[in-house]
């Protein structure tokens, strides 16, 4: 599947940078510029430094004159264009779009583009007729505005949801619970704690210890946290 995001008539440098990145992000390096406001605008100081780390994708991307060249190869096209048509294609959500799409027969075949018009004029019209649909964000319909960049995160991002995402990659090592042999030696240690502070009658328990065992199990506590019992259950026994 193909994917090439298409910006018309960029005017700010900065858009471009952050566009890469955002791109980048979720995976995608096609990015074809038509007849922007600075020709050198893959190389301006401002695209640099928005990019942040997608010069990859600045360095690959192309400029060309007009749109007949940027669809050259795609065969589905996407208009981002907030103001209605009186007629074009239709209005659709990106995700419930992306998913009819991926579900016809020739959805193998074709290579799909996100057009996005200037920031100051959005899309022309003959440019979203072109379009087999055209997306709208859902978005607070008193504030439907978003900043270029923003926009293509957006989409980017939920076309690479549809295609089948990336897995969340965890921050932190998974937790090693604690067996039930250290979670009864912690038991033991807690009961000599509780019973040192008088919290605890040994000779009439009841069922304090069955209660907070019952209550560890739910938590599902990890060898770390069986630690931290335990040094409670020290400091506790100290204070004899």
């Amino acid at each position: 599947m193909q994917t090439r995001f298409i910006l018309i008539n960029t005017s700010h440098a900065g858009n471009v940078g952050a566009a890469a990145r955002a791109m980048k992000t979720m995976g995608f390096d096609d990015l074809v510029l038509v007849a922007p406001r600075w020709a050198n605008v893959l190389n301006r100081e401002e695209a640099i430094q928005r990019a942040s780390g997608a010069l990859d994708v600045l360095k690959n991307a192309r400029i060309v004159a007009t749109l007949d060249e940027a669809l050259i190869g795609m065969t589905h096209l996407c208009a981002t264009a907030m103001t209605p048509r009186d007629f074009g294609p239709p209005t659709v959500a990106p995700r419930a779009h992306f998913d009819a799409l991926l579900k016809a027969t020739e959805a193998s075949h074709t290579g799909v583009a996100f057009l996005f018009g200037s920031e100051r004029f959005g899309m022309a019209n003959d440019d979203v007729y072109r379009c087999h649909a055209c997306l709208s964000i859902p978005s607070n319909p008193k504030f439907g505005s978003l900043n270029l960049a923003a926009a293509l995160q957006v989409i980017a991002y939920d076309w690479r949801e549809a295609l089948g995402g990336y897995p969340v990659q965890a921050a932190t090592a998974e937790p090693v619970l604690a067996d039930a042999a250290q979670v009864a030696g912690m038991l033991s240690h807690l009961e000599q704690g509780l019973a040192s502070i008088g919290f605890l009658d040994p000779q009439s328990p009841k069922k304090l210890m069955p209660r907070l065992n019952q209550l560890f199990n739910r938590a599902a506590v990890t060898q770390e946290e069986i630690h931290i019992l335990r040094g409670i259950a020290k400091m506790m026994m100290k204070q004899l």
